[in-house]
Parts: structure tokens; C-alpha cells; sequence
């Protein structure tokens, strides 16, 4: 059975080159990202994923690489990661890259290569054709509504499923899989704790085209056996956007496995339905519908991500429902499917209602990945292109630079959010010395969850309690039982437990205690009734004699780890 560190982590999404920058070149680094690693570890953090750091030109965050196996000048270089990883492990945090192998720039050794000579054996590397064909879709259909495009020095026109400058990788060329294998065993020697995968589905849609007979599963289980051999416990997160029938084609089984986590975009556009509607009903619903994944996998959960908010997953009217409440401008959507503003912004910046989501976020089964930046309400930039949008410079300080970087504003690489989520108002240092802030809520709620191993061991039972606005979640181990109750209103809710349990609290039998909570609450009395404020929450835990041990309340101050200017 694989290692399972991962069903307790708590990981921390963030972007290197916007995250701090510690040689004042206007972009954020590798040995910022070492600098910090203390701040993450007070959080409560236990993983962290590194967005790309890979030489690039940037022109799509850094999928768009040219080098798998270097890292960017303007970031650092393998020293720089080899002493991250040894800090992370210190600070017992595991590290988690990209591996990007659906497509790479058009600037990569093997694409110009490819273009320059028909002879080459890296022209196979790619997809090419006489004749714009008609096979896939596009991934960005109202800016790149081809997915062919004819390059004239090639004569030919190639593939690329995302921007034209990303040319698709010929994943069923068996020569480009053996870079897919070394590019990982490389990483892993380094001493990653495993990857998140690029865009699987079209990666298997490559694999299908090398052995038609096959539904292309095959490339995911000889994935995951070449990162099991080689470090054990190493894990594959799977960016896997499809219908929930379909999951276990990417998991694979208890005997073949497959991913080891999958990226759960069917719960996380059932939570954004349930905020919009103030109701808990489509989160139960998600959460009742979803496949259970095999033993020793998992999915994982997040509020939002590098990427624009994708919607698909749901109904056109639920879409046009969650668009309406949350992206009711037209320069709040993209893609014709989703909302490319930051959680902040979309919940009006209301620290409570910021906090009652992040414990849904953490009340769900698998492992929570928070973004940088959300755990203190960072805004986004409407005035930026596509996704650039909420990929903004990390706010550390109220000064005009965010703490970020001493370099001059126009060398940043993206331009520090200002107004109402301005550093002024909305920053670590800010928020590490006010009590009650939504870093120390968030805070607490992570500290909270890692007490709590039964939400990474079990499936979590959606319970009525008669209150429409309350997502209640028990998890049940052997013995062991946790009720997590969140108020997805504004207004005071008041839960009941149900009959079986009224009757163990009125005979002595349980007694259910508060481990986190919101606010004070009065204690949970034989009539079964549970208070919650609106947008509160009460994580509780079902005792046989009433022990309170490692319950909490709301989070009280402390340093978080926060800075001035880097």
C-alpha cells in the first residue's frame, strides 16, 4: 500500500516568481520562497505546491517551458531548489512541482528543432498536419478558437490545445514519454514529494492514439509505478476536469493504481453554487453523488486556484446562477465558463463570510489546498489580461511595495493590487497583530483540521439537521466521530441533531463538545439544538464523558511569520 503522508496535508498553493523577491529584481524567487517557508509551516501548511519555476518566457505564467530540467535565471537556479527542499523538509513540509508535458513553449530546443528540419527525430515530438484537422476542442475557445496553427518554416501546421505559442507534445511517440520519465526520475532525485500533472485528460488522449485499442489509462498507471519505485510515498496530483463517472478511470484501482489525488472540480463548482444560494443542498448533493475513490487515493479540494474559476461541472442554469451572484459584470467572466476574479472580491471581502468558507473548504474529505493570498483576503486586478487577473504580487506589508520586493514598481511582474484589497488594508503584517483577523481565522480553522485525522480516513456523511443554510458533515472511525457544521447564511441558524443521537445525549450515552468554533457558543444541551451565527461554524467532536481535550475556540493572535519590505 503507497505511503499516505498526503491524508492529513494541508497544502499551500504559490507562485515563485510573485511570492517574494529576495533580490530585488522585481521578481519573486526561489530563495524569497525559502525565506518564507517558517510563515506557511505557522500556518499550519504541511505541503507545499510550487507553481512553475522552469526556464520560460512567461508568457503563460511558466507552462510555457522551455527547459523541464532547469530552473529560470530570474528565479534561481537547482542549488536554490536542493536548499528549499532541505528547508521544507526541516520544517517538515513536503514540496510538490509541476510536471508539464502536455505541450511546451515554441521557444523549447525541441520545437524550433522540429521547425527548422522534417528529419529531425524532434519533429515527432510534436503533432503536425498538411491540413487543420478537427479533433480536439480548445481550451481557451473566445482567445484561441483554433487549435491548429500553420508555422512557416515548418510548412506545415501543428497542434496546440491551450495558446499557440504552447505546441502539443506527441505523447504516443515513445520517445517523448521516455523525456516524460526522465524529466520526473530527475525531480525526484532532487527530492520532490511528487508532482501535479498538467491537463491528464489530453495527455490520455495522446496515449489513446498510441494504442487505439485502450482508453489510454495505461501512460497514468506507468506514471505512478516509475514514481513509486523511485521514492516512496511520492505522490501524482491530477488536474482532471471531467464527470464524476470518470474519475475512477484516473484513480485507477486498489490493485492498478492510477492518480493519487485527483483535483475535485465537480465539489468545488457545487460549493460556489451552494455560496450563491446561501443553501447546503448542492454540496450534500455533490458530495452523495461522488464516486469514493480507491484505497490509498483521495481527492482534493480548494476554493480557488492559479486559473480562472471553471464551471463546466455544472447545469447551464446553476452556471448563470453562480455567475449572476458572484461575476455579474462581463469583465468578471472568461472563457464562456468561469469567473476569473479572487474569492475576496466575490464574497465582497467580508471577513466572516471569507472565513465560513474557508471551513467548508476544510470540512471536506481529502486534502484543502489554499492559494496564496486567500488566507488574508487578497484582491484581484480586473485591468489585467485573462487569468493574470488574480495572479498578483503577495501582500506581506502595508507598504506601497506589499513587502514584496525593493525593486523599482515597473520592474514587478505584476503591478501590487490597489484600492479597497490595497496592502494598506489587506496584508500579513496587518493581519498577524489584529485579533480576529481572517489570517488568524484561517489559521485556526487549518490547526483545527490537522487535530481531526478522520476527514482523511473516511467518507463524511451529509446529515439533516433542519436548517437549510447549515452544510453539517459527519465522519465516522470506528470509535471516533466529528460533526462539522458550517452556516452558509447570514443569518443566525439554529441546527438539531438527529433523533438516534437526542437519544444517546439524553441518557448519558454522548456528549458532543466544541473543538473550533467561530465565536462563544452555549453548550450543546440534551435537547440537541446547536446554535450558529450567521456565516458561523462549530466543528465538534462526540465524546462518551464530555472530555474537551484539544478543543479551541476562535483563533487568538500570535506571529504568523509575517514582514516588512524584502
Amino acid at each position: 500500500m503507497r505511503s499516505s503522508w498526503f491524508t492529513d496535508a494541508v497544502i499551500y498553493q504559490l507562485d515563485p516568481r510573485l511570492f517574494v523577491d529576495s533580490d530585488n529584481d522585481g521578481w519573486g524567487d526561489l530563495p524569497g520562497v525559502i525565506e518564507r517557508l517558517h510563515y506557511l509551516r505557522g500556518l499550519g501548511a504541511t505541503c507545499v505546491w510550487l507553481l512553475p519555476f522552469y526556464a520560460s518566457p512567461f508568457r503563460d505564467g511558466g507552462y510555457d517551458v522551455v527547459d523541464h530540467l532547469a530552473v529560470d535565471p530570474r528565479l534561481g537556479d537547482l542549488a536554490d531548489v536542493a536548499r528549499l527542499l532541505e528547508t521544507a523538509d526541516d520544517l517538515g513540509l513536503h514540496v510538490l512541482v509541476e510536471l508539464i508535458t502536455q505541450h511546451t513553449s515554441d521557444q523549447h530546443r525541441w520545437f524550433q528543432e522540429a521547425r527548422h528540419d522534417r528529419s529531425s527525430p524532434y519533429r515527432d515530438y510534436y503533432l503536425w498536419s498538411d491540413e487543420p484537422r478537427d479533433d480536439i476542442e480548445p481550451m481557451f475557445p473566445d482567445v484561441e478558437p483554433n487549435v491548429w496553427t500553420w508555422d512557416e518554416e515548418a510548412q506545415q501546421f501543428y497542434r496546440h490545445g491551450f495558446y499557440a505559442h504552447e505546441p502539443d507534445l506527441a505523447l504516443d511517440n515513445p520517445r517523448v514519454r521516455e523525456e516524460l520519465h526522465r524529466i520526473v526520475s530527475f525531480w525526484l532525485r532532487m527530492g520532490v514529494s511528487g508532482f501535479r500533472v498538467d491537463a491528464v485528460p489530453l495527455m490520455l488522449e495522446r496515449a489513446r492514439a498510441a494504442r487505439p485499442d485502450t482508453d489510454g489509462q495505461w501512460l497514468v498507471r506507468d506514471l505512478q509505478a516509475s514514481v513509486s519505485a523511485q521514492r516512496s510515498g511520492a505522490v501524482l496530483l491530477g488536474e482532471v476536469d471531467v464527470e464524476p463517472d470518470r474519475y475512477a478511470d484516473y484513480f485507477g484501482t486498489d490493485d492498478e493504481h492510477g492518480m493519487t489525488m485527483l483535483l475535485d472540480f465537480w465539489s468545488n463548482n457545487h460549493v460556489f453554487l451552494a455560496l450563491a444560494r446561501g443553501r447546503a443542498e448542492p454540496l450534500e448533493r455533490a458530495l452523495r453523488e461522488q464516486p469514493a475513490p480507491p484505497r490509498g487515493s483521495t481527492y482534493a479540494h480548494w476554493l480557488r486556484n492559479n486559473d480562472e474559476l471553471d464551471l463546466e461541472r455544472l447545469t447551464e442554469e446553476e452556471r448563470q446562477e453562480v455567475l449572476d451572484a458572484f461575476a455579474p459584470e462581463e469583465s468578471m467572466r472568461i472563457y464562456d465558463r468561469g469567473i476569473r476574479r479572487r474569492l475576496a472580491p466575490m464574497l465582497d471581502g467580508d471577513p466572516r463570510r471569507l472565513a465560513m468558507a474557508h471551513a467548508v473548504l476544510l470540512s471536506l474529505p481529502g486534502p484543502p489546498v489554499l492559494r496564496y493570498g486567500d488566507e488574508i483576503g487578497m484582491g484581484d486586478n480586473l485591468d489585467l489580461p485573462e487569468r493574470e487577473a488574480v495572479r498578483t504580487p503577495m501582500q506581506w506589508a502595508t507598504t506601497a511595495s506589499a513587502g514584496f520586493s525593493r525593486a523599482p514598481q515597473d520592474r514587478f511582474q505584476a503591478p501590487v493590487i490597489r484600492g479597497r484589497y490595497g496592502p494598506e488594508r489587506v496584508s500579513v503584517d496587518e493581519q498577524n497583530v489584529r485579533a480576529g483577523s481572517l489570517l488568524h481565522r484561517v489559521g485556526g480553522l487549518v490547526r483545527a483540521r490537522l487535530g481531526m485525522s478522520e476527514l482523511g480516513r473516511t467518507r463524511p456523511e451529509p446529515w439533516d439537521v433542519g436548517a437549510p443554510s447549515v452544510l453539517a458533515l459527519r465522519y465516522r472511525v470506528e470509535e471516533s466521530s466529528v460533526l462539522l457544521l458550517v452556516n452558509l447564511a447570514d443569518e443566525e441558524a439554529v441546527a438539531t441533531l438527529p433523533d438516534d443521537e437526542l437519544t444517546a445525549l439524553r441518557t448519558g450515552e454522548a456528549r458532543y463538545v466544541d473543538v473550533h468554533v467561530d465565536q462563544d457558543y452555549p453548550a450543546v444541551e440534551t435537547d440537541g439544538r446547536i446554535s450558529l451565527a450567521g456565516y458561523g461554524y462549530r466543528w465538534l467532536r462526540r465524546t462518551i464523558d464530555g472530555d474537551a481535550a484539544g478543543a479551541s475556540g476562535p483563533a487568538e493572535p500570535g506571529d504568523l511569520g509575517g514582514g516588512d519590505d524584502a
